[in-house]
């Protein structure tokens, strides 16, 4: 299993290009233009029935895998249910998993099992879905993604009322000396890194801010200043 999920003692932001926005025709040449300036990559999975929306299957993550073999590949399955998808994308190589809280009754049973195949286990939630779901199996997991649009299409506005939920389960992994990491996709770039990653976050995932832009690596290493930006405010 390719990278590592650092320990957060000491925040540093992890900036997840979502490959949703990549050109869909030359997705390996969009990853190679960042000259390896991403810490990770970000693989939107969706099945047109949890969400309304139909995009990559297993053999774009198994193709990354190939292609990148050193990068830290963060697959989020939009999927109804998950336990219908997770040993095939375990099977590619893919670092995380990331499941939605509101796609099966098993949640427990579905994050076990990512693990025992090897994969680093993740859960996600909606935005109108409230975080306090999720209090029972943070200790089972490594990443919590909180979507920040609902799910299903790139190019959408920030909803910044998700901020308060990176900020409950920021104060979550303290007192209960938790160690997941807290992600947020959808809607981000320059204009509200800082507030994203001053609200608890460790990883940002941003599409259309990176792939959009004229110079991706300018536009990486203008969000990961601005959160830096904020952790040496948090320092003094």
């Amino acid at each position: 299993m390719a990278g590592q999920i650092p320990v957060n003692e000491k925040r540093r932001p992890l900036i997840a290009p979502s490959l949703l926005s990549a050109d869909p025709l030359a997705i390996g040449r969009s990853v190679s233009a960042l000259q390896n300036t991403y810490d990770w990559l970000h693989l939107d999975i969706m099945d047109g029935h949890f969400v309304p929306n139909l995009s990559y299957g297993p053999s774009l993550v198994s193709a990354c895998r190939n292609g990148f073999p050193e990068a830290f590949l963060d697959v989020h399955l939009m999927t109804e249910p998950p336990e219908n998808f997770v040993e095939l994308f375990a099977a590619t190589g893919a670092d995380v998993l990331t499941v939605h809280v509101e796609a099966t009754p098993h949640l427990n049973r579905v994050l076990q099992r990512i693990r025992d195949l090897g994969c680093r286990p993740g859960v996600s939630l909606n935005p109108a879905t409230p975080v306090e779901w999720l209090k029972p199996i943070l200790h089972m997991v490594d990443l919590v993604l909180v979507m920040s649009v609902n799910p299903g299409f790139g190019g959408q506005a920030f909803i910044p009322e998700t901020l308060e939920k990176a900020k409950d389960l920021y104060r979550w992994r303290v007192a209960r000396k938790l160690d997941f990491l807290i992600e947020m996709d959808g809607g981000l770039g320059p204009s509200n890194a800082g507030d994203v990653f001053r609200s608890g976050c460790d990883v940002i995932v941003a599409g259309n801010a990176i792939f959009g832009s004229e110079d991706p690596v300018a536009a990486i290493e203008s969000i990961r200043n601005i959160c830096r930006e904020e952790e040496q405010h948090e320092q003094r």
